[in-house]
């Protein structure tokens, strides 16, 4: 360090990150650059800032995106995707770095919008909102409609005409909204909870005409997405052409291929129902012709029954019937009784003869000790008492010699 490196009065530190950072800040390349790079180390911070770093394969920068300028994007940034920043390179002098402030932020390859769209319908999809138990059906004969669109578009007209057309039993309640650009999103979806807040119609119909996909976009969003699940009235989605593809068409009760279709799906054509109503009522007529024939035929063979001609032959049946059954019973009683009462006398013979009383008279007499009957020499003893009985009485005896038979 010489004299003259001396008399130069130093700089503090911010004085010097305050000089290059105004070295930056009038270079032209620096002040608008566009960067393409991979996001790392993504943060949303409490303030609302996006911070991250935007790297290749050898070098890596720091980027911020303030508050104001992230409520410009329509999709949400992420580690690991590859985009173009753009913006104006300038130094922090509080910590003596440099860094990119982004103004805008494009996914690199894939457009935002179909970035966002992307997104938005992974995280609807994995939250159940396209899930087919939450379809609601559409009510077969609506008593009114609500349709929620432009009132000037092309749209509305198609609409109308079609349902004036097809089924003009249905009226139709015309809900205006902006159908693109700021504030569409918000509009729409105060639409629809108005509508069901005091239960305006049976079925609703909203979308738009055909256009770009940025013309689209409000049916893209969360807001419309989320306040058409919440409808407690079944909904169907008309946006656009047949090949258009909104999210709200995934998560709508029925998605339409255009505004005319919807319609079309709304009510049913009365041609068709007046020529069903027209057949119905021919095979009705038939049937009921079929069932007069049927009962008329039955009517004839019932006149011709002798019943039916002098009512009082049945009886004189009855009574031919009775008279034969009178004696057919008679007849079998009275054999009955002298069946039952031979077989009293032949059972009272046979009784008789196996009466003891009866062999007694005939000169036999029976043994008896203790109560009971002796039939063996074997159940008594010398000297024992046994009781003789015969026909006319009986004798005590006592047993003095047993004689037994060889």
């Amino acid at each position: 360090m010489n004299q003259t490196d001396m008399d130069v009065k130093p700089l503090s530190v911010s004085e010097l990150n305050s000089y290059i950072k105004s070295r930056f800040e009038i270079d032209e390349h620096l002040i608008s650059v566009l960067v393409r790079g991979e996001i790392s180390n993504y943060k949303v911070h409490s303030s609302g800032h996006h911070y991250f770093s935007l790297k290749d394969a050898d070098s890596a920068i720091r980027c911020v995106m303030f508050k104001n300028q992230a409520y410009g994007l329509r999709f949400r940034p992420e580690n690991g995707m590859n985009v173009i920043v753009l913006g104006k390179v300038s130094v922090y002098t509080r910590d003596g770095t440099y860094q990119i402030y982004c103004q805008k932020i494009i996914p690199d390859g894939a457009g935002e919008l179909q970035m966002a769209f992307e997104q938005l319908k992974k995280k609807l999809y994995e939250e159940g909102l396209f899930d087919e138990t939450h379809k609601k059906p559409l009510p077969v004969f609506p008593t009114r409609i609500a349709v929620i669109t432009s009132p000037s578009g092309a749209a509305v007209h198609d609409i109308l005409n079609i349902l004036n057309k097809r089924w003009p039993l249905s009226s139709v309640l015309i809900v205006p909204v902006l159908v693109q650009g700021p504030g569409a999103p918000e509009d729409i979806a105060e639409a629809l909870s108005y509508v069901n807040r005091y239960s305006l119609a049976d079925l609703i119909i909203t979308g738009r005409g055909g256009g770009s996909i940025e013309d689209l976009w409000a049916f893209n969003t969360e807001t419309v997405c989320r306040a058409i699940f919440r409808s407690d009235i079944p909904v169907i989605s008309a946006v656009g052409h047949e090949p258009d593809i909104t999210i709200s068409d995934f998560v709508a009760d029925l998605r339409a291929s255009t505004p005319s279709n919807a319609a079309e799906y709304a009510v049913p054509d009365r041609k068709e129902i007046r020529e069903r109503m027209a057949s119905f009522q021919i095979r009705l007529e038939s049937r009921i012709k079929s069932i007069i024939t049927e009962y008329r035929n039955i009517l004839g063979e019932l006149s011709r029954n002798r019943l039916m001609s002098d009512p009082s032959n049945i009886f004189n049946d009855y009574r031919l019937d009775l008279d034969v059954y009178y004696d057919v019973l008679g007849k079998y009683t009275e054999d009955y009784i002298i069946s039952r009462k031979n077989d009293l006398v032949s059972a009272r013979g046979r009784l008789c003869a196996l009466n003891p009383l009866a062999v007694l008279s005939r000169g036999y007499s029976l043994a008896v000790m203790d109560g009971k009957t002796v039939s063996s020499t074997e159940q008594i003893c010398e000297n024992d008492r046994i009781q003789l009985i015969f026909n006319d009485g009986s004798a005590e005896c006592t047993v003095n010699r047993i004689i037994k038979r060889e």
